[in-house]
């Protein structure tokens, strides 16, 4: 089940690239923020008066050295990705005083520690929970190499830092030099039994699970976070009418079903937000147009039937839908 929001306000904004800028996070209250291990994210929820409710998802970080962040700061890094999306607004409009919602820290990407050795592969922004995986190694003493791939060095997040906590277990990649990263030979590489953690472009990521493939590695050797999961292309704005409650909702185009009905106090299950878990599909009674399946839950069979659909990443192309809730 949803769990309650947290009331958090901006306390310092740092520009670390021309496109990426740090936030960190206190709660208003001055209660601790619920712990959180390597690889967690939090959901940002704010609302733009043009676009409505926005949510997005942004992994944790820790620190910027090896000591932790206070039990009352979340640290976040936001890369703009454009002038219409969700990113640019908290760019244009998050500044110290600004205040915001949270959802409890979780995590899809979780570290194992008691793996050795182990090898972190990031590319861009997927820097952010690799970075907080390499603190976590750096002060649990712990075996791993490290390798950030990026254009150029000025346009990488995080990259002095890094430099600076993982040392002589840091590689970084310049694609403007260098080309694509060969993630291939990076493997054969690496120790026997190395675990790999790879966060980054949809591409990267799909070539690490290849390369580990035809390297003939287990599968479980290689995991991965891509934060573009499950996201509709051109999403637009619909209202969901909910048959037995008969509320209606209205879903922004920046914002998921299961995220509108949460923020409206509808009570509705979920976990993991990825359409992966099958504990959030609801019923469709109706819809004014074509369902945008973008679960991994589902069969294709159910997906064609059109009579079922995981709120947390599925959409309707019309506008309106009407769910048994």
């Amino acid at each position: 089940m949803a769990q309650s929001n947290i009331k958090v306000e901006v306390t310092r904004v740092r520009q670390l690239t021309e496109r990426v800028r740090e936030y960190l996070l206190t709660p208003v209250d001055g209660r601790p923020l619920p712990q959180y291990t390597p690889g967690a994210h939090v959901a940002i929820h704010t609302v733009s008066p043009e676009r409505g409710l926005i949510v997005r998802h942004y992994s944790l970080i820790g620190g910027d050295d090896r000591e932790a962040d206070p039990r009352a700061t979340y640290r976040i890094a936001v890369q703009r990705d454009s002038d219409t999306r969700g990113s640019a607004h908290i760019h244009a409009t998050f500044a110290p005083g600004t205040r915001a919602e949270i959802a409890p820290p979780m995590n899809n990407f979780p570290l194992d520690r008691r793996h050795g050795p182990v090898l972190l592969i990031a590319g861009g922004i997927g820097i952010t929970p690799i970075f907080s995986m390499a603190r976590s190694l750096v002060r649990r003493r712990r075996p791993f190499k490290v390798v950030y791939a990026g254009r150029n060095r000025e346009s990488m997040a995080y990259h002095d830092a890094l430099g600076n906590v993982a040392a002589g277990s840091a590689t970084f990649h310049y694609s403007d030099d260098a080309g694509v990263l060969d993630v291939v030979k990076l493997l054969q590489e690496q120790e026997h039994g190395t675990t790999v953690y790879v966060c980054g472009p949809g591409a990267m990521i799909v070539a690490t699970h290849a390369a580990g493939e035809q390297l003939g590695w287990n599968a479980d050797r290689v995991r991965s976070e891509a934060f573009g999961v499950g996201r509709a292309e051109n999403p637009q704005a619909f209202d969901v009418h909910l048959q037995r409650s008969g509320r209606t909702v209205h879903v922004s185009e920046d914002a998921s079903i299961l995220d509108a009905l949460n923020a409206a106090g509808v009570p509705v299950l979920w976990d993991c937000r990825r359409g992966e878990c099958g504990l959030c599909p609801l019923k469709v009674v109706s819809s004014d147009g074509a369902l945008q399946h973008n679960d991994r839950y589902l069969t294709d069979e159910e997906k064609a039937a059109g009579d079922t659909m995981c709120i947390c990443v599925s959409r309707t192309k019309g506008r309106e839908i009407v769910l048994d809730a």
